[in-house]
């Protein structure tokens, strides 16, 4: 065994002793937005050592420095850095750190280091949004049958007392993200020199899963969660290539759709098979389809077990990232991204641990998820291959889009620990960021539809 992947084997067998599960407060549907627990389910108190603050709403105000031509500006520019963890000091700071994160300092002791600021439990909701995920305490129900799925739900998490991990996995699946968002993007697959071509691209999303008031498009199709549509714009040699899918909420019913518009054949196909541990398109096999947003897509091939909560110090309020004063060049660097530039803070996390299933397959064989507590997003994950060892790290660094308000990641980094190379995606630094609507035509997320949004 050479010295890297012995490295990652004795990370990998760390346990996780700064769980906190039989310890977390256990919440009853009564108790949502309550004194204690917010309306998602989180616990409204910080905690005891006074590191993690109260929820207090999170940011329910604009900014004066915002500029709606621009990206969201940093609520917190006076925040300074309270700590840094390197290769060093990380035995000190180990409760706080994931393995993957503890892995990522090893590989790379000389450049990668955690900055670590003040907690702004930042994440907020429209009053709607949270009213909704309350009624869905009582009204929610899994479907463990088949592909698995949510029957019952509306808007938002369908689970905000989970009692399951692969709860929690729909609760991220299904968590509140708007109702239309259109955004220009950009990919990089960084070599181990520092490399990279930037693939840029656009995206059009829509959630009727998550509209306030049912219309007669979420009446007559009830389980559509997501319909996703992008366009590769460039460079030249993938340029002109575009894809569709249709998520399900109950995959048992109705499996995920997905389609692609071919510049070579210039015609719509159907993919056959579009999910699970497939590589991701222009990822360079480093990221799977169903890393999406760090997981997506039906839960059916691990077994979930929920470990309870920690505290973990995760990527929170990435407006440095974020920003339009940022350029790509600034951002990547050999190895991993510029750690002046991403922001980590101590939060509460729910921690979920898959298993391959005996007779399922994929490339991962166990998969651990850091949920932040506050959205209900995956924050970070550590993937492992078949025989058990750390094979892959990924972040999401997220930000409130405070106009709206949501909070959701504006940047995804995946790191294989083997191959010492790393895949960005949703860069939109110099792009249009996220843009939220309110509604869409459903005619256009047909697959007839990606014939006119390439030209």
């Amino acid at each position: 065994m050479n010295a890297r992947k012995g490295l990652l084997t004795m990370i990998g067998a760390v346990c996780c002793a700064a769980a906190s599960g039989a310890d977390a407060p256990v919440a009853t549907p009564d108790d949502l937005g309550g004194p204690r627990f917010t309306p998602l389910g989180a616990e409204r108190a910080g905690n005891e050592a006074g590191t993690i603050p109260a929820w207090e709403g999170g940011i329910r105000e604009v900014p004066a420095s915002y500029d709606p031509s621009r990206h969201e500006t940093d609520p917190f520019p006076e925040d300074e850095v309270l700590y840094t963890i390197t290769a060093a000091n990380m035995a000190a700071h180990a409760a706080v750190l994931s393995d993957g994160q503890q892995a990522l300092l090893s590989a790379y002791p000389e450049t990668w280091e955690i900055n670590v600021y003040p907690t702004r439990r930042s994440a907020s909701y429209p009053e709607w949004v949270y009213a909704n995920v309350v009624k869905n305490a009582t009204r929610s129900r899994l479907v463990t049958e088949g592909k698995g799925g949510v029957d019952g739900g509306r808007v938002s998490s369908p689970f905000p007392i989970p009692s399951r991990g692969v709860e929690v996995i729909w609760n991220h699946n299904l968590r509140w993200r708007g109702i239309r968002v259109k955004r220009s993007t950009g990919q990089a697959a960084v070599t181990r020199r520092g490399n990279f071509t930037l693939i840029s691209g656009d995206a059009d999303v829509g959630f009727p899963y998550g509209v306030e008031e049912e219309t007669p498009f979420t009446r007559r199709y009830p389980n559509l969660m997501v319909a996703f549509k992008s366009r590769v714009t460039g460079p030249a040699l993938l340029s002109g290539t575009a894809g569709l899918t249709i998520e399900p909420i109950n995959q048992t019913r109705d499996p995920r759709k997905s389609w692609l518009y071919s510049r070579a054949l210039r015609r719509v196909v159907r993919r056959p098979f579009f999910g699970y541990g497939l590589p991701a398109p222009n990822s360079e096999n480093l990221r799977t389809v169903d890393q999406f947003e760090l997981y997506n897509g039906a839960p059916d091939r691990f077994e979930w077990n929920l470990q309870g909560k920690r505290e973990l110090l995760i990527p929170y309020n990435a407006y440095r990232l974020h920003s339009s004063n940022v350029a790509y060049g600034d951002i990547l660097r050999t190895g991993h991204i510029n750690p002046d530039l991403a922001r980590f803070e101590l939060h509460r996390v729910w921690v979920v641990e898959g298993r391959l299933k005996t007779d399922a397959q994929h490339i991962y064989s166990r998969r651990v998820f850091y949920v932040d507590e506050d959205s209900w997003q995956i924050a970070m994950s550590d993937s492992y291959d078949a025989e058990g060892n750390l094979w892959r790290t990924s972040h999401a660094h997220a930000v409130n889009y405070y106009t709206v308000p949501v909070h959701l990641s504006t940047m995804n980094v995946f790191h294989d620990l083997q191959a010492s190379r790393y895949f960005v995606d949703d860069l939109d630094n110099g792009r249009q960021p996220w843009r939220f609507f309110e509604g869409a035509d459903p005619r256009e997320f047909s697959p007839n539809a990606l014939l006119y949004y390439v030209r």
